[in-house]
């Protein structure tokens, strides 16, 4: 009988040091810490500086649990949750859209979130073949929760990306239960988010190499609202790897359109993104809108078999839905330049939120084949021959 190991990750003490890093790590650092983040190499996209952990967690209230599940050498699969925040989000709901940029992939229950424009589960990300248990797990989960006595329909929101080829072989025996789901929800916190091979990012790929969970922030300025947006990633694409630019991809020589690569390699990526700022479904789904953007300039070209997905929502107090209120009473940011502001740090954070999944994964093996993590000694030479890092 195989052996399954569950693991949860709240907090990373690596990762937590990498967020507050000042400088670019040099060749010594750079070998003495394996698996850094994008920033420390340099890779800091935009104009506007992370919040203090750099991850979607930066957004107040917005909590992430994460459960990695492996079971012999064909199971290397997970689940992670975000709650947009601690209380019962059933009957305390988020404005919230959804925009599909490429829709060859589930999303449960994003016809509700597109007529209603609000939330009212957290979102689950996980495996192809595991969206349906999830969702059961997380109803009965919340059906649990005080206040639900008399609830009689809930609209769970599960995502996923595939991760049933070389990794998670076993992908047809849906190998996750219950309690892993309970436990991802119930682990949930606050601060630093692990990322690369965890969770529901445990047996992806990205642009050839290994892709997994990944996570960024953005700042406002006061003087443009002063929000936060912060945005998580399962990335399992593909395309032609940009990084800052520079043509990663090209330069090592595996990338969607090259002779070495399989035959299929589309992929999928789902993203999440929040804020503090108290905007309607209406501009949520602006917002959302922005994030393809960030994913367009790594690279990725939302291929034909892709599942291209972004879910926003507000965190606002203000603009917080009770359930089955008589009338609603928000207060939120109108069309001004705000937006804009806000729109240039979704894209900025979603961009290094990829370079994330991507630089914190590692090398993962399953009885299907290898999937490497991306050479950072070779990517850091590439940044510095193209002046993104320093030399």
């Amino acid at each position: 009988m195989s052996r399954r190991t569950v693991r949860v990750f709240v907090f990373n003490v690596a990762v937590l040091a990498s967020c507050v890093a000042a400088e670019p790590l040099r060749d010594k650092e750079l070998q003495a810490q394996a698996r850094p983040r994008a920033r420390d190499l340099g890779v800091a996209p935009g104009v506007f500086p992370p919040g203090r952990w750099n991850a979607i967690t930066d957004v107040a209230g917005v909590l992430v649990g994460q459960v990695t599940v492996t079971e012999g050498d064909t199971v290397r699969t997970g689940i992670t949750a975000i709650r947009p925040h601690p209380g019962n989000l059933f009957l305390q709901r988020v404005p919230a859209a959804i925009v599909v940029g490429n829709g060859f992939g589930k999303l449960l229950g994003s016809t509700q979130v597109d007529e209603l424009g609000e939330l009212e589960s957290p979102i689950l990300l996980t495996c192809t073949l595991c969206v349906w248990k999830t969702a059961d797990a997380v109803v009965e989960w919340m059906l649990g929760h005080d206040g639900m006595e008399n609830v009689r329909s809930i609209n769970p929101v599960v995502g996923e990306t595939n991760d049933g080829y070389e990794l998670n072989i076993a992908i047809r025996s849906r190998p996750i239960t219950a309690a892993q789901v309970r436990q991802s929800l119930t682990s949930a916190r606050s601060g630093a988010v692990e990322e690369g091979s965890v969770g529901a990012g445990t047996g992806t790929r990205a642009f050839e190499w290994k892709g997994g969970i990944g996570t960024s922030s953005r700042r406002v300025p006061a003087s443009l609202g002063g929000w936060t947006a912060g945005v998580l990633v399962q990335s399992n694409f593909s395309g032609v790897l940009q990084i800052m630019g520079a043509p990663v991809g090209r330069e090592l020589g595996r990338h969607k359109f090259s002779g070495a690569m399989r035959e299929k390699t589309d992929g999928s990526i789902m993203i999440v993104v929040a804020t503090d700022a108290p905007l309607s479904d209406r501009n949520l789904k602006r917002l959302a809108s922005r994030a393809l953007m960030g994913l367009a300039r790594t690279g990725s070209v939302a291929g034909n078999g892709s599942g291209d997905y972004v879910i926003s929502f507000s965190t606002a107090p203000g603009v917080r839905r009770q359930r089955d209120a008589a009338r609603l009473t928000t207060t939120e940011i109108g069309n001004t330049e705000e937006l804009s502001a806000l729109y240039e740090a979704v894209i900025e954070a979603t961009e290094e939120a990829i370079y994330n999944s991507m630089f914190r994964a590692t090398t993962v093996r399953g009885r299907g084949g290898t999937i490497e993590a991306i050479p950072l000694d070779r990517v850091s030479d590439i940044l510095r021959r193209y002046g993104i890092r320093p030399r």
